[in-house]
């Protein structure tokens, strides 16, 4: 079966700057896959862990020669994966080290280069030194110091971090300004995960052009029927893993994994396949399934909806010996006003030899909690706030009112609550809508009850259709003022993006 809401679905600048030339000569431009360069393995991204319950880093913005941005650690463009557990502290220096004059344009102002960093997914504070994105915000040349508290009991899961200053967010993000984090303890939901090798796996967009290289990409992607709904121009991006352009990824016949893959494009859907293969689903979003359905655990779907800022956890099993499989994304009808997103190869499946393996998950300490919920009556209860978007050619909004750094809260939610919501959709065109701090379950579309119901932090919403949630306002944590937007960030740059006051 399918899984889906919608059928569609530290270093000083100068040292900065010669790493930037480097990396872009050396790295950029070669791994832009060029004719003849044989299929690069899946890489993994660094790794830092917690020590002694604190996990402390630099992290750099800084440009590239060629004009984009990118997250820098240790002088290299890099952004490593954050691990910590429950209970620990994360600490990050963040230095902007971009250029006072911008060399890329911006949605509805000139580019600033400012940035700021949003922990997605996580519940966390919305208040400095935290997950503040309304209020930190570095000028070039000026540091951020974020100190975020993971609670004791936050549930295990893929997190991610990445830029979110309001009108530049779509160009930093489309860029590769993002990096997973990973709160440790799935085991303790899902036993069998145990000692299982672990794969993140982070898909990003490249924008490509018209030049013969960008052609030699969309020809290594490119799959037969490729296209659907109303589309007609040609993408403007190819989907990258873990930086690279359809890598090959190592699993032996019969091996079982544990992927964790997040969507981090600025504006791109995936609809995840592998082919002839089904996906045993751990965890949504960060939130595991077993958490709210301890009789359920997991879930098998053939292909998964993921859009921008999605996240699955799954178990995959290695295709029998003599059997080519590819990881593909289907295509995705966005709509008649939406953006193509074809049907795409993201990576090829190869076996794995005997001397080779990623490295394995960890084993989990401590009983995990459960939150069997009976949300019947507030399912069936009116919805206590309709979040509608619209758009046109002036601008994108939620209930009719454009975003602006100074507005008042649009919404003010009781924390200690949980709340019907319903997302109204009014486009021609799809929206993932996310909120900060919780997660809520999605339950039914269009009005009509969903037959999985889904614990979600992002969810698409059908043009000209609908999502009904029960939103999750009970951790008071969350107090303080924080957002919720579409996570098309071209849109939310643009206006489609409210305040929202949890007290």
């Amino acid at each position: 079966m399918a899984w889906k809401l919608s059928t569609p679905r530290f270093a000083s600048v100068p040292r900065i700057a010669a790493a930037a030339i480097a990396a872009v000569a050396a790295a950029v431009f070669c791994s832009l896959e060029l004719v003849g360069k044989p299929p690069d393995l899946l890489s993994n991204p660094p790794e830092l862990r917690a020590k002694h319950h604190t996990l402390s880093l630099t992290l750099h913005a800084a440009i590239t020669s060629d004009g984009g941005n990118s997250f820098y650690f240790n002088g290299e463009p890099n952004a490593p994966i954050l691990r910590l557990s429950p209970g620990d502290q994360l600490k990050i220096n963040y230095v902007n080290d971009l250029p006072a004059k911008a060399k890329e344009s911006c949605a509805i102002t000139p580019c600033m280069d400012m940035t700021n960093l949003h922990f997605h997914g996580l519940t966390v504070s919305p208040n400095a030194p935290q997950d503040d994105v309304l209020n930190m915000m570095a000028m070039p040349g000026q540091s951020l110091r974020y100190t975020v508290q993971i609670p004791k009991d936050h549930p295990p899961g893929l997190y991610w971090y990445h830029t979110h200053p309001h009108g530049e967010s779509h160009r930093q993000v489309r860029d590769g300004m993002s990096g997973a984090i990973v709160i440790e303890g799935m085991e303790s939901y899902f036993p069998p995960l145990t000692g299982l090798p672990e794969r993140v796996l982070v898909v990003r967009g490249r924008s490509i052009g018209s030049e013969p290289v960008s052609a030699d990409l969309k020809n290594r992607v490119h799959l037969s029927s490729n296209v659907c709904g109303a589309e007609s121009e040609p993408p403007e991006e190819v989907f990258t893993l873990n930086g690279s352009v359809r890598p090959q990824i190592e699993i032996a016949p019969g091996d079982r994994q544990f992927w964790r893959l997040v969507n981090a494009s600025a504006d791109r859907y995936l609809d995840l396949q592998l082919e002839g293969q089904t996906f045993e689903m751990v965890a949504m979003d960060g939130m595991p399934i077993a958490l709210h359905d301890p009789n359920h655990r997991t879930r098998s779907a053939d292909h998964v909806l993921l859009p921008p800022a999605g996240r699955l956890e799954a178990i995959v099993t290695g295709p029998a010996a003599g059997t080519p499989r590819r990881l593909i994304s289907r295509c995705v009808d966005t709509g008649p006003d939406g953006d193509p997103n074809p049907a795409v190869v993201l990576a090829d499946i190869v076996p794995r030899p005997a001397a080779s393996s990623p490295p394995k998950a960890l084993r989990s300490q401590g009983n995990p909690d459960i939150k069997a919920l009976d949300l019947a009556a507030e399912e069936k209860a009116p919805p206590r706030f309709i979040v509608t978007f619209t758009e046109d050619k002036k601008g994108f909004y939620i209930n009719g009112e454009k975003f602006t750094p100074d507005a008042a809260p649009m919404v003010r939610a009781k924390v200690g609550s949980y709340q019907h919501w319903k997302i109204v959709n009014a486009t021609g065109e799809l929206h993932p809508m996310h909120i900060h701090q919780v997660h809520f379950l999605a339950y039914a579309e269009n009005g009509r009850p969903i037959a999985e119901p889904m614990w979600l932090d992002t969810v698409n919403v059908p043009y000209g259709g609908s999502v009904d949630v029960i939103m999750d306002f009970t951790d008071p944590i969350i107090r303080g003022m924080s957002v919720f937007h579409c996570h098309l960030l071209n849109h939310e740059d643009k206006g489609m993006m409210a305040k929202i006051l949890f007290e």
